[in-house]
């Protein structure tokens, strides 16, 4: 049975983008904790700037959004071979994955540092203190890890519903327009919500702070959401080359199947 399961085509294909779901899903929440210049990433001289009479903004981002983008689109592949049950469990995995592995950071930032060696083997890199530097950047606040992966679940089940209302719609047609119409929508409430929880709700921000970095921060995603496009008809292209037109065409079906039961 085991050879069966792992000489099937489609099952590898769910296993692969599942797996890879699940890492950069894991891998964005890790790298989140540094903020980066978007401008000074392409050589451009930062100018701040006033929106919503909040002063001073610039393009400073998480380096999570430099994954988010990638997992909307993975989500939209698995949507469009695999139906809406598919994405639902493997985001239930992906956040259940998430939270075992910040428990997994809590405990080691607990664990009694080596002070003879380990606390200062850094010191000449410009890292006096490793057991300081190991807290600050996998020790994220509860409100931010709260914040992320309420955002996560709810932004992924407004992907699923919307694509699909999208796709009954327009049926086979128009990818473009389910694929990244879903994802504006669903990266719009990704912006907001773990924004309001870490930031509204866990450090005082007001509203109008909430709102003025949440539309700059939503100004990458939806720019990327655009121009991410053409992904999903390459990988859709080497989908149906590795599958075949009749087993690719099935999938689909009953994918949207699933979602009239």
């Amino acid at each position: 049975m085991i050879h069966k399961i792992l000489n099937d085509k489609p099952t590898k294909l769910f296993i692969a983008l599942t797996s890879f779901f699940v890492a950069n899903a894991i891998i964005a929440e890790c790298i989140g904790g540094k903020l980066f210049s978007l401008e000074r990433l392409f050589s451009i001289t930062p100018h701040p700037f006033s929106l919503l009479g909040e002063k001073g903004l610039t393009f400073t981002l998480t380096c999570g959004v430099l994954l988010w983008p990638l997992e909307f689109v993975l989500t939209d592949v698995v949507n469009e071979y695999f139906g809406p049950k598919a994405v639902k469990r493997i985001s239930y995995i992906a956040i259940a994955l998430i939270c075992y592995a910040f428990l997994m950071f809590y405990i080691a930032i607990q664990t009694p540092p080596d002070f003879n060696f380990w606390v200062g083997s850094q010191k000449e890199t410009g890292v006096p203190d490793m057991q300081a530097a190991f807290s600050n950047i996998f020790g994220q606040g509860m409100w931010i890890i709260a914040g992320s992966v309420i955002a996560f679940l709810v932004s992924q089940l407004v992907d699923v519903y919307i694509f699909h209302k999208i796709k009954k719609v327009t049926g086979e047609k128009k990818v473009w327009l389910r694929s990244t119409g879903s994802t504006i929508v669903s990266q719009l409430v990704d912006s907001f919500i773990v924004l309001f929880i870490a930031f509204k709700i866990g450090k005082g921000w007001s509203y109008q702070r909430v709102l003025a970095i949440g539309l700059v921060n939503y100004t990458y995603k939806f720019t990327m959401a655009v121009v991410l496009t053409p992904l999903i008809y390459l990988m859709e292209k080497w989908i149906e080359r590795y599958l075949g037109h009749e087993t690719t065409k099935a999938m689909k079906e009953a994918a949207m199947g699933k979602v009239n039961e």
